[in-house]
């Protein structure tokens, strides 16, 4: 199936490693031109020509979602390139605490999590909308996450960024829709990849004298699907979210984890 992507400018934030490298990867191979947004330019650089060599057209431009001003000057810069933008890939985030109480979390770990995940998407989101409300067209998507759906004991602050996500999606989706613009949340359950396997896999392992295979395989085993999410499955997604075959589609929250959040 043709998404109709070709052409389409996107801006992705968080392009760098595991999901938002495979969410560059993915939108380049559709034709469309990227704006690739993030605090290290020199970290963007190779994904940036590795999708100039397929043909892609791109910019890469320093950001620090956090930042408002930023946000502005960021999608100023992509105007100025490409005069438009029609699509806006919210995957920069942190993980924050990993196995902490919530009376164990600092205030500041807290603070900080639930500022990159919940401010940096409004920030981004508060930048492209007037343009998209102009144009009267305009795709975003948010990744969040299935502890932003389920509750999760010793992950508090990012639970709570990603509950808080939710919210601003909706009320955006409420918004932006008269505006011809959907609004949708992606949300990945646990993503195969080094911090699943080095981390989650590793310290499961230690702590019930298994081995991280069997680790592995126990995660698998909470999933209807009995897999863990990949990078592409989520990069799918978001292809999805952002094309016209899901135009009627605006304020949902998409679990891409083998059935598990919403089961």
């Amino acid at each position: 199936m043709d998404l109709g992507l070709t052409g389409q400018v996107a801006i992705i934030t968080g392009p760098v490693k595991g999901m938002g490298r495979a969410v560059t990867r993915a939108f380049a191979a559709e034709g469309c031109r990227l704006g690739l947004l993030g605090r290290d330019v020199a970290a963007i650089s190779p994904v940036a020509e590795e999708t100039r060599l397929g043909g892609a057209e791109v910019l890469v431009h320093a950001c620090d979602v956090t930042d408002a001003a930023a946000c502005d000057e960021a999608v100023a810069a992509i105007v100025d390139k490409f005069d438009r933008v029609d699509i806006l890939v919210n995957v920069a985030g942190g993980s924050g605490p990993i196995g902490k109480t919530g009376a164990d979390t600092t205030s500041e770990e807290f603070h900080d999590i639930v500022d990159l995940n919940m401010r940096g998407c409004f920030n981004t989101i508060k930048a492209v909308a007037p343009l998209m409300m102009v144009q009267r067209h305009g795709h975003i998507v948010n990744v969040g996450g299935t502890f932003g759906m389920r509750g999760r004991a010793g992950r508090v602050a990012y639970s709570a960024s990603k509950w808080g996500l939710r919210g601003i999606t909706k009320s955006f989706a409420l918004e932006l829709g008269p505006y011809n613009i959907n609004v949708n949340c992606v949300a990945p359950g646990m993503v195969d990849g080094p911090r699943f396997r080095d981390k989650v896999c590793r310290d499961m392992a230690r702590q019930l004298g298994i081995s991280e295979a069997e680790a592995a395989e126990r995660h698998a085993a909470d999933y209807a699907l009995r897999r863990i999410t990949t990078d592409a499955d989520v990069a799918n997604a978001c292809l999805f979210l952002a094309s016209a075959v899901s135009r009627q589609i605006t304020g949902v929250d998409l679990p891409v984890d083998g059935g598990w959040a919403a089961l």
